[in-house]
């Protein structure tokens, strides 16, 4: 198990991820207990006793990524779920919650390993994600700081259901539910809201409106009264308003937008956190795959393929419009969707600055600052200042000049722990295709 000691990373060359940066050669960053203590030139750098010191070289340091938008149940192999429902029902025993605890708890690992020091949970089973949380907070294991949702709120046919979602079928049910999921210790509360890809019956409904306005509402309500923010799986314009409308304080995906809607993200509706406009979180990696490959390399029929093209066009679409209209936009991967790794958040942050057409430091930014702030995390991380969290990572080419260099990660320190030697396991078969993808121009 890492734990924390005073460091002192020297002839380092900062990227502290605000808006503007530019690389500052040999810096010096101390770190003490957990925290950012000073950053200075080397030269001044405290070296006596007490300190540990690593010297960079020149390597590029920055802050550690933030993945608003993981499941951390899956691989990333495409694979059927099957009847994941009954699944789940022979492994609610103390058994088989210790597996999926460690199933879950080896994926988080595997995110921090690849650079991820802070990362959103999506909804998980039997609320195994918020137990895999408290082994991180406690240093009975090594991970990365986690926003756990535990178990998701859906409906009867609704995305999830079964596998990391509880079905409510009524608003009292909905807030009901949400009540439960918060006394298990729940940073967040995750509704689906519209359908998916591989849930839709015919094409052209990716995103057929699942959840009524009233049980969105009275699930958003709910957790707001217990001062919970609401993200919500939302895939289609409509289902957007709804959300909105309803509450919820992060689009998980999004669609194309209205006027009513821009409306909404700006505060029209009034229904958000108090203090807080909502944001949509830009995830690419999940429907991209089905736009690049053929149905046979990602398990899915020629409809799933169809309804893939319509997500993919309009989650990049809405970050956009978002962005042209000065919304907020985090990024997550969905990780354990098809052809979605656990250690791939670097292509996430490419494919936003090469789908969106952001430059590659607005996109380090988004995927550091920016998330961190979505978070409410924007005090404690995101940047590389003295007071904030040792939250970093050292790369040994510049993420500003191309952005697979963060898929090259050297060291890695989460909360002061550092990380000497990170290993990802990598999927040699998905990443040659996704790395084909990355190759292949902008339609």
């Amino acid at each position: 198990m890492a734990k924390t000691e005073n460091i002192v990373f020297i002839n380092a060359t900062l990227l502290d991820g605000t808006a503007d940066m530019e690389p500052q050669v040999d810096r010096a960053i101390v770190v003490e207990n957990g925290r950012i203590a000073a950053i200075v030139p080397t030269g001044q750098a405290p070296v006596g006793p007490g300190y540990r010191v690593i010297d960079l070289a020149g390597a590029y340091l920055m802050p550690g990524l933030i993945n608003m938008h993981v499941h951390f149940c899956g691989s990333g192999k495409p694979t059927s779920a099957g009847d994941a429902g009954a699944l789940m029902k022979k492994l609610d025993n103390p058994l088989g919650r210790a597996i999926v605890r460690k199933l879950l708890r080896k994926s988080a690992q595997q995110q921090l390993a690849s650079g991820v020091t802070t990362v959103r949970g999506a909804g998980d089973p039997l609320f195994a994600d918020i137990a895999v949380r408290d082994g991180f907070n406690s240093g009975k294991y090594v991970g990365p700081r986690l926003i756990a949702p535990g178990t998701g709120v859906t409906v009867p046919n609704g995305h999830g259901a079964g596998l990391f979602a509880k079905i409510a079928e009524t608003p009292e049910q909905a807030a009901a539910l949400v009540r439960e999921i918060a006394a298990h210790g729940a940073d967040v509360i995750k509704l689906f809201v519209t359908g998916g890809v591989f849930d839709a019956t015919k094409v052209g409904e990716p995103g057929v409106l699942r959840m009524s306005p009233e049980i969105a509402s009275a699930a958003c309500a709910a957790a707001h009264k217990l001062g919970l923010p609401v993200m919500a799986h939302v895939e289609s314009t409509e289902g957007v308003q709804v959300a909105l409308a309803a509450g919820v304080d992060t689009i998980e995906h999004g669609a194309p937008m209205t006027d009513e809607i821009l409306a909404l993200y700006k505060g029209a509706a009034g229904t958000q956190l108090p203090g807080r406009k909502p944001s949509v979180t830009c995830t690419i990696s999940p429907s991209l795959p089905f736009v690049k490959l053929s149905p046979e390399q990602t398990h899915s029929t020629e409809i799933q393929k169809a309804n893939g093209d319509i997500v993919c066009a309009g989650i990049i679409q809405s970050a956009r419009e978002a962005l042209d209209n000065g919304i907020d936009v985090g990024l997550g991967t969905d990780s354990s969707c098809p052809y979605v790794t656990q250690y791939d958040m670097w292509r996430e942050v490419a494919y936003f600055a090469k789908y969106v057409g952001v430059s590659n430091a607005f996109a380090l930014h988004t995927a550091t600052a920016v998330n961190a702030r979505l978070l409410g995390l924007g005090d404690e991380t995101g940047t590389i200042e003295v007071g904030k969290s040792a939250d970093m990572i050292v790369l040994e080419k510049n993420p500003l000049d191309d952005l697979s260099a963060l898929s090259d990660v050297k060291h890695v320190m989460c909360r002061g722990a550092y990380l000497e030697h990170p290993k990802v396991k990598h999927l040699a078969e998905l990443d040659h295709d996704l790395d084909w993808i990355m190759e292949q121009p902008v339609d």
